[in-house]
């Protein structure tokens, strides 16, 4: 039986719809004497968020499609142990993330577990919504980063000075006592407090099979840290700055964030009083990244030896601009893709390996990149789209590179090139960076 059709039986079971017994209203306590009001309907909808999501196994090895082989039963583990308050969540798998000057630990649950945490997260995230900053736009419902960036630069053209944030290993270092306070303070239900209580303290299981106890932090990862991470930092840092500097504007991604201020003089002030908050809750900026730049343009003469800050993966940076209406090329203080980004993305697009894939056809490789492709475009093309032309350009030499190995006939540049105009005209949809680039724009290699 196919995931979809066990979905189905499933959802036609005690994790039904309406009417069906067995199935409760959420947030109604269960029948049969449980302490704690979980309903089925709950884990059934957090097993479908965490179904569409997908995602690696956890220490266990369970990947999702042996765990819905045996779906009403797995299902019905879980809603039974957290209704009775015996769940007790497994080690959490510890994944190394290679990263620019180190390595990030990624904790990756078991299925189950991410089930069992997405329920508490759902339960919690409404009382989020009522309660948060509204320039917190961290893992919200209706907000994403492109929205911080688009915020971002709308305010550094408003505002001369930036503070450009970074707290130190936030996600190993945020205290559990006060994520707990502040999850306490926003719901009077006994079992979500317990339950996060156990998944702060889940030891991690490294690749060795060793287990690393844990006394702070929330690691990344998991379904619920996000939910944590954010409920902390409005107590943290979203109120506090609303009380002591209500005029100060800035923009928040969970521990990414961006304070724009008016003057230098301001930026150091404020920047002195963050450092102290964050050591007040058990955290830390960190020295060599938490910096004062300053947002030079054509219409501004100070000048700062910082002119450049990165934020959720954009540069922003003194760039050419030209204004449409008279034609005058201007100084403009913008945001675009990354450089480390770039970087990172060309090293993907030459593991790819294309121009040795000829056993296919252009289709199937279109079929395999473009969902990749049409996702970094939708998300690094909001800003100074060209910035990706020469990472987009590269595909294409490396499916020029491709034609050549696969026909010999196209050997030659000539008939290369004219093969290329003829696809490119006859097929313009069939890769999605077609839209923007169709050259190559590099030499012609393997020559």
């Amino acid at each position: 039986m196919g995931a979809e059709r066990r979905g189905r039986a499933v959802q036609e079971s005690s994790f039904g719809q309406p009417g069906n017994p067995g199935r409760d209203r959420v947030g109604e306590p269960q029948q049969g004497g449980k302490p704690f009001g979980i309903s089925k309907r709950e884990v059934w909808q957090a097993y479908q968020r965490v179904a569409a999501n997908k995602g690696a196994p956890g220490v266990d090895g369970v990947a999702l499609e042996t765990f819905e082989e045996d779906l009403k039963n797995n299902l019905y583990r879980i809603w039974n142990r957290m209704s009775s308050g015996s769940y007790f969540p497994p080690p959490v798998r510890a994944v190394p993330i290679p990263k620019k000057g180190g390595v990030r630990i990624l904790g990756v649950p078991t299925i189950a577990d991410r089930i069992a945490q997405t329920v508490v997260a759902r339960r919690l995230e409404p009382r989020m919504e009522e309660i948060f900053h509204d320039d917190s736009d961290g893992y919200r419902p209706g907000r994403s980063a492109i929205d911080a960036v688009g915020k971002c630069r709308e305010r550094c053209w408003r505002y001369n000075w930036v503070i450009d944030l970074d707290v130190q290993k936030f996600f190993d270092s945020c205290p559990h006592d006060l994520i707990v306070k502040a999850v306490e303070a926003n719901t009077a239900q006994r079992w979500i407090v317990l339950y996060v209580k156990r998944w702060l303290v889940a030891p991690l299981q490294h690749a060795d099979g060793s287990l690393e106890a844990r006394e702070r932090g929330t690691p990344q990862g998991s379904a619920v840290s996000p939910c944590l991470a954010n409920l902390f930092l409005h107590y943290a840092f979203d109120r506090w700055m609303a009380r002591e500097f209500p005029s100060v504007r800035f923009e928040r991604y969970v521990d990414d964030a961006v304070v724009h201020c008016v003057s230098e003089r301001q930026a150091l002030a404020v920047k002195e009083a963050i450092g102290a908050r964050m050591a007040q809750v058990g955290l830390n900026l960190h020295p060599g990244k938490t910096r004062i730049v300053y947002c030079g343009d054509s219409n501004r003469r100070d000048r700062h030896d910082e002119v450049t800050f990165g934020f959720l993966g954009y540069t922003f940076r003194p760039r050419a601009a030209l204004n449409k209406r008279t034609g005058a090329m201007f100084t403009s203080f913008a945001p675009a893709m990354s450089r480390d980004k770039l970087t990172a993305k060309g090293e993907e697009v030459r593991a790819w390996r294309l121009h040795l894939r000829t056993g296919g056809t252009l289709a199937d490789l279109a079929d395999q990149i473009n969902p990749v492709v049409r996702g970094w475009m939708q998300y690094w093309g909001h800003f100074n789209k060209s910035q990706m032309y020469g990472l987009l350009q590269r595909i294409n030499a490396y499916l020029m590179r491709w034609a050549r190995k696969k026909y010999r006939r196209l050997r030659s540049r000539r008939r290369l090139d004219a093969w290329w105009e003829r696809l490119v005209a006859n097929e313009p949809g069939m890769f999605a960076h077609w839209a923007w680039v169709t050259g190559c724009g590099l030499a012609f290699a393997g020559r």
